[in-house]
Protein backbone atom coordinates (compact mmCIF):
# COMPACT_ATOMS: atom_id res chain seq x y z
CA UNK A 1 0.00 0.00 0.00
CA UNK A 2 1.36 3.11 -1.20
CA UNK A 3 1.84 6.32 0.81
CA UNK A 4 -0.71 7.78 -1.39
CA UNK A 5 -3.35 5.77 -0.77
CA UNK A 6 -2.89 5.35 2.55
CA UNK A 7 -3.02 9.30 3.09
CA UNK A 8 -6.66 9.12 0.95
CA UNK A 9 -7.85 6.31 3.48
CA UNK A 10 -7.48 8.10 6.50
CA UNK A 11 -8.85 11.70 4.12
CA UNK A 12 -11.63 10.32 3.17
CA UNK A 13 -12.27 8.58 7.16
CA UNK A 14 -11.66 11.58 8.63
CA UNK A 15 -14.20 13.42 6.54
CA UNK A 16 -17.24 11.76 6.91
CA UNK A 17 -15.86 11.66 10.91
CA UNK A 18 -16.12 15.50 11.07
CA UNK A 19 -19.31 15.62 8.83
CA UNK A 20 -21.48 13.88 11.24
CA UNK A 21 -19.90 14.45 15.29
CA UNK A 22 -20.17 18.16 14.74
CA UNK A 23 -20.22 17.70 18.88
CA UNK A 24 -16.20 17.17 19.22
CA UNK A 25 -13.47 19.23 19.40
CA UNK A 26 -9.56 18.47 18.51
CA UNK A 27 -6.20 19.20 18.98
CA UNK A 28 -5.41 22.51 16.85
CA UNK A 29 -2.10 23.53 14.68
CA UNK A 30 -1.91 26.57 13.43
CA UNK A 31 0.13 27.89 11.25
CA UNK A 32 2.02 30.91 11.41
CA UNK A 33 0.19 32.83 8.63
CA UNK A 34 -2.97 34.36 10.10
CA UNK A 35 -5.99 34.76 7.43
CA UNK A 36 -6.19 38.31 7.05
CA UNK A 37 -10.04 39.31 6.13
CA UNK A 38 -10.69 40.40 2.76
CA UNK A 39 -10.29 44.04 2.21
CA UNK A 40 -13.13 45.48 -0.11
CA UNK A 41 -14.29 49.20 -1.64
CA UNK A 42 -15.90 51.54 -0.48
CA UNK A 43 -18.61 53.16 -3.18
CA UNK A 44 -21.44 54.87 -3.91
CA UNK A 45 -25.06 53.95 -2.69
CA UNK A 46 -26.07 52.74 -6.57
CA UNK A 47 -29.36 52.55 -6.97
CA UNK A 48 -30.59 50.50 -4.43
CA UNK A 49 -33.78 50.80 -2.09
CA UNK A 50 -33.48 51.50 1.47
CA UNK A 51 -33.52 47.60 2.13
CA UNK A 52 -30.28 47.31 -0.10
CA UNK A 53 -27.01 48.59 1.83
CA UNK A 54 -23.60 48.31 2.33
CA UNK A 55 -20.06 47.89 0.13
CA UNK A 56 -17.69 45.77 -0.51
CA UNK A 57 -14.39 47.57 -0.63
CA UNK A 58 -12.19 49.11 1.41
CA UNK A 59 -8.36 49.89 1.50
CA UNK A 60 -5.95 49.04 -0.84
CA UNK A 61 -6.73 49.09 -4.48
CA UNK A 62 -7.82 45.56 -5.70
CA UNK A 63 -5.34 44.03 -8.63
CA UNK A 64 -6.26 44.21 -12.10
CA UNK A 65 -8.90 41.84 -13.68
CA UNK A 66 -7.37 38.33 -15.02
CA UNK A 67 -6.73 39.94 -18.97
CA UNK A 68 -7.79 36.76 -20.05
CA UNK A 69 -11.15 35.48 -18.50
CA UNK A 70 -13.24 33.40 -20.67
CA UNK A 71 -16.93 33.93 -20.39
CA UNK A 72 -19.57 31.12 -19.63
CA UNK A 73 -22.93 31.17 -20.30
CA UNK A 74 -23.89 29.47 -17.14
CA UNK A 75 -27.74 29.61 -16.89
CA UNK A 76 -28.62 26.53 -19.38
CA UNK A 77 -26.41 23.41 -19.71
CA UNK A 78 -25.47 24.17 -23.35
CA UNK A 79 -22.16 25.85 -23.34
CA UNK A 80 -22.67 28.62 -25.80
CA UNK A 81 -21.42 31.34 -23.92
CA UNK A 82 -17.83 29.67 -24.11
CA UNK A 83 -15.49 31.78 -26.07
CA UNK A 84 -13.29 29.02 -27.06
CA UNK A 85 -12.58 25.63 -26.17
CA UNK A 86 -9.15 25.05 -23.97
CA UNK A 87 -6.54 23.02 -25.40
CA UNK A 88 -6.71 19.26 -24.19
CA UNK A 89 -5.69 18.33 -20.69
CA UNK A 90 -2.54 17.69 -19.66
CA UNK A 91 -2.08 13.95 -18.99
CA UNK A 92 0.10 12.00 -16.52
CA UNK A 93 0.48 8.02 -15.56
CA UNK A 94 -1.15 7.28 -12.28
CA UNK A 95 -1.40 3.28 -11.29
CA UNK A 96 -4.71 2.07 -10.83
CA UNK A 97 -4.06 -1.67 -12.20
CA UNK A 98 -2.80 -3.35 -8.74
CA UNK A 99 -6.11 -2.51 -7.43
CA UNK A 100 -8.35 -5.78 -6.23
CA UNK A 101 -12.34 -4.99 -6.75
CA UNK A 102 -14.01 -4.68 -2.71
CA UNK A 103 -17.24 -5.83 -3.57
CA UNK A 104 -18.94 -7.02 -7.23
CA UNK A 105 -21.18 -4.11 -8.36
CA UNK A 106 -24.46 -4.20 -8.76
CA UNK A 107 -27.40 -1.94 -10.38
CA UNK A 108 -29.61 0.09 -8.06
CA UNK A 109 -32.56 1.50 -8.79
CA UNK A 110 -33.38 5.38 -7.45
CA UNK A 111 -33.96 4.43 -3.49
CA UNK A 112 -37.59 5.20 -1.71
CA UNK A 113 -36.77 7.89 0.31
CA UNK A 114 -39.29 7.94 3.06
CA UNK A 115 -38.16 6.90 6.72
CA UNK A 116 -35.72 7.20 9.10
CA UNK A 117 -32.72 6.04 10.61
CA UNK A 118 -33.18 3.85 13.77
CA UNK A 119 -29.01 3.63 14.06
CA UNK A 120 -28.13 4.39 17.75
CA UNK A 121 -26.06 7.25 18.27
CA UNK A 122 -23.76 5.43 20.78
CA UNK A 123 -22.03 3.79 17.96
CA UNK A 124 -18.73 5.01 17.07
CA UNK A 125 -16.33 5.38 13.96
CA UNK A 126 -13.33 3.47 12.91
CA UNK A 127 -10.87 6.21 13.74
CA UNK A 128 -7.08 5.11 13.55
CA UNK A 129 -4.73 7.82 12.60
CA UNK A 130 -5.35 11.71 12.52
CA UNK A 131 -4.39 14.02 9.41
CA UNK A 132 -3.34 18.03 9.81
CA UNK A 133 -5.10 20.11 7.11
CA UNK A 134 -5.64 23.75 5.64
CA UNK A 135 -8.52 25.66 3.93
CA UNK A 136 -8.41 28.69 1.83
CA UNK A 137 -12.01 31.28 1.74
CA UNK A 138 -11.16 32.48 -1.52
CA UNK A 139 -14.04 34.65 -1.10
CA UNK A 140 -12.49 36.28 1.69
CA UNK A 141 -9.10 36.82 0.86
CA UNK A 142 -10.29 37.78 -2.31
CA UNK A 143 -7.29 39.90 -3.57
CA UNK A 144 -4.98 36.98 -3.16
CA UNK A 145 -7.57 34.63 -5.29
CA UNK A 146 -7.96 37.35 -7.92
CA UNK A 147 -4.03 37.59 -7.97
CA UNK A 148 -3.66 33.83 -8.31
CA UNK A 149 -6.10 33.63 -10.99
CA UNK A 150 -3.72 36.11 -12.70
CA UNK A 151 -0.80 34.35 -12.69
CA UNK A 152 -1.89 30.73 -13.23
CA UNK A 153 0.19 28.94 -16.28
CA UNK A 154 -0.62 25.30 -15.72
CA UNK A 155 -2.39 22.77 -17.99
CA UNK A 156 -5.65 24.15 -19.43
CA UNK A 157 -8.65 25.12 -17.26
CA UNK A 158 -12.14 26.46 -18.13
CA UNK A 159 -11.29 30.71 -17.15
CA UNK A 160 -14.25 32.36 -15.96
CA UNK A 161 -14.34 35.75 -15.31
CA UNK A 162 -14.81 36.13 -11.74
CA UNK A 163 -12.96 39.58 -11.18
CA UNK A 164 -16.09 41.74 -10.64
CA UNK A 165 -17.82 40.10 -7.67
CA UNK A 166 -21.23 41.65 -6.18
CA UNK A 167 -22.38 39.98 -2.83
CA UNK A 168 -26.35 40.22 -2.09
CA UNK A 169 -27.33 39.17 1.48
CA UNK A 170 -30.89 38.63 1.83
CA UNK A 171 -32.07 39.35 6.28
CA UNK A 172 -35.06 39.52 7.73
CA UNK A 173 -36.21 42.30 10.16
CA UNK A 174 -34.04 41.23 13.14
CA UNK A 175 -31.05 40.56 10.86
CA UNK A 176 -31.11 37.00 10.72
CA UNK A 177 -29.85 35.34 7.42
CA UNK A 178 -32.78 34.16 5.26
CA UNK A 179 -31.54 30.44 3.67
CA UNK A 180 -33.11 29.56 -0.12
CA UNK A 181 -34.55 33.03 -1.05
CA UNK A 182 -34.52 32.67 -5.08
CA UNK A 183 -32.34 35.57 -6.64
CA UNK A 184 -33.47 36.19 -10.08
CA UNK A 185 -31.21 38.98 -12.54
CA UNK A 186 -32.28 40.69 -15.48
CA UNK A 187 -29.89 42.53 -18.07
CA UNK A 188 -31.75 44.67 -20.66
CA UNK A 189 -35.06 42.80 -19.88
CA UNK A 190 -33.97 39.23 -19.56
CA UNK A 191 -32.68 37.11 -16.96
CA UNK A 192 -29.15 36.07 -17.20
CA UNK A 193 -28.48 34.47 -13.66
CA UNK A 194 -30.66 32.50 -11.01
CA UNK A 195 -28.91 32.17 -7.45
CA UNK A 196 -30.20 30.49 -4.20
CA UNK A 197 -28.73 32.40 -0.65
CA UNK A 198 -27.13 29.93 1.59
CA UNK A 199 -27.78 29.26 5.19
CA UNK A 200 -25.41 32.89 5.77
CA UNK A 201 -28.09 34.80 4.04
CA UNK A 202 -25.29 35.04 0.97
CA UNK A 203 -25.21 34.23 -2.87
CA UNK A 204 -22.46 35.60 -5.12
CA UNK A 205 -23.19 37.25 -8.47
CA UNK A 206 -20.49 37.74 -11.38
CA UNK A 207 -21.57 40.02 -14.12
CA UNK A 208 -18.50 39.28 -16.04
CA UNK A 209 -19.36 35.61 -16.25
CA UNK A 210 -22.24 35.57 -18.66
CA UNK A 211 -22.19 36.80 -22.45
CA UNK A 212 -25.22 39.38 -21.44
CA UNK A 213 -23.90 42.69 -19.85
CA UNK A 214 -25.63 45.25 -19.20
CA UNK A 215 -25.48 48.80 -17.89
CA UNK A 216 -27.82 48.09 -14.98
CA UNK A 217 -28.98 44.78 -14.06
CA UNK A 218 -32.76 44.59 -11.98
CA UNK A 219 -31.94 42.09 -8.62
CA UNK A 220 -35.18 39.93 -7.97
CA UNK A 221 -35.31 38.87 -4.57
CA UNK A 222 -38.26 36.23 -3.72
CA UNK A 223 -39.17 34.91 -0.48
CA UNK A 224 -42.26 33.07 0.72
CA UNK A 225 -43.40 34.72 -3.11
CA UNK A 226 -43.23 38.47 -2.07
CA UNK A 227 -39.97 39.55 -4.33
CA UNK A 228 -38.27 42.90 -3.30
CA UNK A 229 -36.23 44.39 -5.86
CA UNK A 230 -33.30 46.67 -6.44
CA UNK A 231 -30.79 47.59 -9.26
CA UNK A 232 -27.02 47.61 -9.50
CA UNK A 233 -25.51 50.14 -12.32
CA UNK A 234 -22.39 48.87 -13.99
CA UNK A 235 -20.92 52.09 -13.14
CA UNK A 236 -21.23 51.54 -9.37
CA UNK A 237 -18.58 50.45 -7.07
CA UNK A 238 -20.73 49.02 -4.54
CA UNK A 239 -20.33 45.20 -4.57
CA UNK A 240 -22.24 44.37 -1.23
CA UNK A 241 -26.01 44.43 -0.97
CA UNK A 242 -28.03 43.45 2.18
CA UNK A 243 -31.83 43.51 1.51
CA UNK A 244 -33.90 43.06 4.47
CA UNK A 245 -37.04 41.29 3.32
CA UNK A 246 -40.21 42.12 4.92
CA UNK A 247 -41.65 38.56 3.78
CA UNK A 248 -38.38 36.62 5.53
CA UNK A 249 -39.85 36.81 8.89
CA UNK A 250 -42.06 33.28 8.67
CA UNK A 251 -39.05 31.28 9.32
CA UNK A 252 -38.76 27.57 8.86
CA UNK A 253 -38.79 25.72 12.08
CA UNK A 254 -36.90 22.22 10.39
CA UNK A 255 -33.76 22.25 9.89
CA UNK A 256 -32.80 19.97 6.55
CA UNK A 257 -29.38 19.36 4.96
CA UNK A 258 -28.69 17.07 1.92
CA UNK A 259 -25.32 16.11 1.84
CA UNK A 260 -24.11 14.06 -1.37
CA UNK A 261 -20.89 12.18 -1.89
CA UNK A 262 -19.06 12.84 -5.10
CA UNK A 263 -16.31 9.85 -5.07
CA UNK A 264 -13.70 9.27 -7.51
CA UNK A 265 -14.33 5.49 -7.97
CA UNK A 266 -11.33 4.40 -9.92
CA UNK A 267 -8.85 2.02 -9.05
CA UNK A 268 -6.93 3.71 -6.73
CA UNK A 269 -9.57 4.95 -4.43
CA UNK A 270 -10.70 1.33 -3.50
CA UNK A 271 -9.41 1.81 -0.09
CA UNK A 272 -10.99 4.82 0.62
CA UNK A 273 -14.24 3.37 -0.35
CA UNK A 274 -13.42 0.42 1.89
CA UNK A 275 -13.50 2.79 4.43
CA UNK A 276 -16.70 4.68 3.92
CA UNK A 277 -18.41 1.10 3.74
CA UNK A 278 -16.90 0.28 7.45
CA UNK A 279 -18.23 3.87 9.08
CA UNK A 280 -21.87 4.51 7.42
CA UNK A 281 -23.94 3.50 10.11
CA UNK A 282 -22.07 5.25 12.90
CA UNK A 283 -22.02 8.54 10.64
CA UNK A 284 -25.27 8.22 10.06
CA UNK A 285 -26.17 8.19 13.91
CA UNK A 286 -24.12 10.99 15.04
CA UNK A 287 -25.48 13.33 12.78
CA UNK A 288 -29.11 12.42 14.39
CA UNK A 289 -27.32 13.43 17.98
CA UNK A 290 -26.35 16.81 16.59
CA UNK A 291 -27.87 19.78 18.52
CA UNK A 292 -29.54 21.20 15.78
CA UNK A 293 -31.09 17.70 14.90
CA UNK A 294 -31.47 18.06 10.99
CA UNK A 295 -33.34 16.44 8.31
CA UNK A 296 -30.76 14.78 6.92
CA UNK A 297 -30.40 12.72 3.91
CA UNK A 298 -27.33 11.05 1.91
CA UNK A 299 -27.05 11.01 -1.20
CA UNK A 300 -23.80 9.84 -3.94
CA UNK A 301 -22.49 9.85 -7.36
CA UNK A 302 -19.68 7.73 -8.05
CA UNK A 303 -17.69 8.19 -11.09
CA UNK A 304 -14.72 6.92 -13.50
CA UNK A 305 -13.77 7.92 -16.69
CA UNK A 306 -14.59 6.56 -20.35
CA UNK A 307 -13.58 3.14 -21.28
CA UNK A 308 -14.56 2.06 -17.84
CA UNK A 309 -17.56 -0.16 -16.70
CA UNK A 310 -19.30 3.31 -16.66
CA UNK A 311 -18.48 6.96 -16.06
CA UNK A 312 -21.12 8.01 -13.62
CA UNK A 313 -23.81 6.36 -11.20
CA UNK A 314 -26.19 8.41 -9.49
CA UNK A 315 -27.70 7.17 -6.22
CA UNK A 316 -30.62 9.89 -4.78
CA UNK A 317 -31.24 11.07 -1.22
CA UNK A 318 -32.30 9.07 1.16
CA UNK A 319 -32.75 9.27 4.90
CA UNK A 320 -32.18 5.82 5.85
CA UNK A 321 -28.82 4.80 6.49
CA UNK A 322 -29.43 1.13 5.62
CA UNK A 323 -30.43 1.81 2.37
CA UNK A 324 -27.94 4.27 1.16
CA UNK A 325 -24.77 1.70 3.05
CA UNK A 326 -26.78 -1.01 -0.13
CA UNK A 327 -26.07 1.17 -2.29
CA UNK A 328 -22.54 1.89 -0.95
CA UNK A 329 -21.68 -1.92 -0.92
CA UNK A 330 -23.05 -1.79 -4.70
CA UNK A 331 -19.50 0.54 -5.48
CA UNK A 332 -15.95 -1.15 -6.07
CA UNK A 333 -12.81 0.92 -7.55
CA UNK A 334 -11.92 0.01 -10.62
CA UNK A 335 -10.91 1.53 -14.28
CA UNK A 336 -9.38 4.92 -14.73
CA UNK A 337 -5.64 4.41 -15.84
CA UNK A 338 -4.80 8.03 -16.78
CA UNK A 339 -4.84 10.69 -14.79
CA UNK A 340 -7.65 12.75 -15.43
CA UNK A 341 -11.03 11.56 -14.63
CA UNK A 342 -14.76 12.59 -16.22
CA UNK A 343 -15.42 14.34 -13.12
CA UNK A 344 -17.43 17.02 -15.53
CA UNK A 345 -19.63 14.47 -16.27
CA UNK A 346 -20.08 13.37 -12.33
CA UNK A 347 -20.45 16.84 -11.22
CA UNK A 348 -23.13 17.81 -13.68
CA UNK A 349 -25.10 14.26 -12.71
CA UNK A 350 -24.18 15.26 -9.00
CA UNK A 351 -26.05 18.70 -9.48
CA UNK A 352 -28.94 17.21 -11.69
CA UNK A 353 -30.23 13.89 -11.08
CA UNK A 354 -30.25 13.64 -7.43
CA UNK A 355 -33.67 15.20 -5.98
CA UNK A 356 -32.02 17.71 -3.62
CA UNK A 357 -34.72 19.67 -2.03
CA UNK A 358 -33.51 23.05 -2.79
CA UNK A 359 -36.11 24.87 -0.72
CA UNK A 360 -35.10 25.46 2.82
CA UNK A 361 -32.01 23.18 2.78
CA UNK A 362 -28.70 23.37 3.61
CA UNK A 363 -27.12 21.78 0.03
CA UNK A 364 -23.41 20.51 0.53
CA UNK A 365 -21.38 18.00 -1.86
CA UNK A 366 -18.37 16.73 -0.10
CA UNK A 367 -16.14 16.39 -3.57
CA UNK A 368 -12.93 13.28 -2.77
CA UNK A 369 -10.68 13.09 -5.98
CA UNK A 370 -7.04 13.20 -6.39
CA UNK A 371 -7.22 13.83 -9.85
CA UNK A 372 -8.97 16.87 -12.53
CA UNK A 373 -11.26 16.48 -15.00
CA UNK A 374 -10.54 15.68 -18.74
CA UNK A 375 -10.77 18.54 -20.34
CA UNK A 376 -10.88 16.94 -23.81
CA UNK A 377 -13.75 15.11 -24.07
CA UNK A 378 -15.54 18.03 -25.98
CA UNK A 379 -18.39 17.97 -22.92
CA UNK A 380 -21.23 20.76 -23.37
CA UNK A 381 -21.53 19.96 -19.42
CA UNK A 382 -18.41 20.51 -18.48
CA UNK A 383 -17.77 22.14 -14.74
CA UNK A 384 -17.59 25.45 -15.58
CA UNK A 385 -21.26 25.24 -16.27
CA UNK A 386 -22.21 22.76 -13.59
CA UNK A 387 -20.67 24.79 -10.95
CA UNK A 388 -23.28 28.19 -11.84
CA UNK A 389 -25.91 25.56 -12.13
CA UNK A 390 -25.06 24.58 -8.30
CA UNK A 391 -25.02 28.03 -7.36
CA UNK A 392 -28.32 28.41 -8.91
CA UNK A 393 -29.59 25.91 -6.19
CA UNK A 394 -28.00 26.82 -3.05
CA UNK A 395 -25.19 23.87 -3.63
CA UNK A 396 -21.73 24.60 -1.97
CA UNK A 397 -19.05 22.31 -3.17
CA UNK A 398 -16.41 21.71 -0.72
CA UNK A 399 -13.30 20.10 -2.78
CA UNK A 400 -10.82 18.11 -0.42
CA UNK A 401 -7.64 17.97 -1.85
CA UNK A 402 -4.52 15.48 -1.25
CA UNK A 403 -0.95 15.82 -2.40
CA UNK A 404 -1.12 13.63 -5.22
CA UNK A 405 -3.52 16.89 -7.08
CA UNK A 406 -1.83 18.86 -9.58
CA UNK A 407 -2.06 22.22 -10.33
CA UNK A 408 -4.40 22.10 -12.84
CA UNK A 409 -6.62 20.06 -9.95
CA UNK A 410 -5.95 22.94 -7.53
CA UNK A 411 -7.30 25.44 -9.77
CA UNK A 412 -10.30 23.89 -11.16
CA UNK A 413 -11.36 22.69 -7.36
CA UNK A 414 -10.39 26.00 -6.15
CA UNK A 415 -12.81 27.36 -8.53
CA UNK A 416 -16.06 24.93 -7.50
CA UNK A 417 -15.35 25.83 -3.88
CA UNK A 418 -14.82 29.57 -4.90
CA UNK A 419 -17.87 30.11 -7.05
CA UNK A 420 -20.00 28.44 -5.26
CA UNK A 421 -19.36 29.83 -1.61
CA UNK A 422 -17.43 26.72 0.04
CA UNK A 423 -14.10 26.30 0.44
CA UNK A 424 -10.83 24.71 -0.66
CA UNK A 425 -9.83 22.11 1.74
CA UNK A 426 -6.25 20.24 1.41
CA UNK A 427 -3.69 18.11 3.52
CA UNK A 428 -0.82 19.36 5.05
CA UNK A 429 2.27 17.45 6.05
CA UNK A 430 5.64 18.22 8.47
CA UNK A 431 9.08 17.06 7.79
CA UNK A 432 8.43 13.36 7.03
CA UNK A 433 6.37 14.52 4.08
CA UNK A 434 2.86 13.73 3.19
CA UNK A 435 0.91 11.24 5.78
CA UNK A 436 2.73 13.47 8.83
CA UNK A 437 1.49 15.81 10.62
CA UNK A 438 2.00 19.60 10.19
CA UNK A 439 1.61 22.74 8.71
CA UNK A 440 3.16 22.48 4.75
CA UNK A 441 1.20 22.06 1.47
CA UNK A 442 2.56 22.14 -2.01
CA UNK A 443 -0.59 23.97 -3.21
CA UNK A 444 -0.08 28.07 -4.35
CA UNK A 445 -1.76 29.30 -0.83
CA UNK A 446 -1.15 31.68 1.66
CA UNK A 447 -2.42 33.25 5.03
CA UNK A 448 -4.29 29.81 6.17
CA UNK A 449 -4.64 27.78 9.29
CA UNK A 450 -4.33 24.60 9.75
CA UNK A 451 -5.89 22.01 12.23
CA UNK A 452 -6.84 18.60 12.41
CA UNK A 453 -8.96 17.64 9.43
CA UNK A 454 -11.70 16.03 11.09
CA UNK A 455 -11.84 19.80 13.55
CA UNK A 456 -11.58 21.56 10.61
CA UNK A 457 -14.10 19.84 8.92
CA UNK A 458 -15.97 19.56 12.41
CA UNK A 459 -15.89 23.79 11.95
CA UNK A 460 -17.24 24.21 8.45
CA UNK A 461 -20.34 22.12 8.94
CA UNK A 462 -21.30 23.32 12.88
CA UNK A 463 -20.83 27.17 10.47
CA UNK A 464 -23.53 25.47 7.79
CA UNK A 465 -26.24 24.84 10.60
CA UNK A 466 -25.70 27.55 12.84
CA UNK A 467 -27.05 30.10 11.01
CA UNK A 468 -29.92 28.16 11.68
CA UNK A 469 -30.64 27.87 15.22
Amino acid sequence: MTLRRLTLIVLLMLLVTAVFTACGGAETVTNEAVEEPASEVVGDSGSAPESATGSERSGDTPPDAPGDGRKVEVTRVSAEGIVEEPAAAATGARSDADAVPMVAETESDAPDRAGTSADSASLTLNQNSRLTAGEVDDNAQWDDYLLYLRDYSGAAVMRVDVSERHQIIVQDSQGNPVLGARIGIEANGQEIAALRTHSDGRAYFFPRAYESQADEYTVSVNVNGAVETFAISASSSQREWVVTHPAADQQQIETRLDILFLIDATGSMADEINQLKENIRAISAQIDALPSQPNVRFGMVAYRDRGDEYVARTFDFTPRVEEFAANLDSIYADGGGDYPEDLNEALSRAVHEPEWRVEGTVSLIFLVADAPPHLDYGQQNHYAVAMFEAAERGIKIYPIASSGLDSQGEYIFRQLAQTTGGRFIFLTYGAEGPGSTGTETEFEVSDYTVSSLDALVVKIVEEELAYLQ
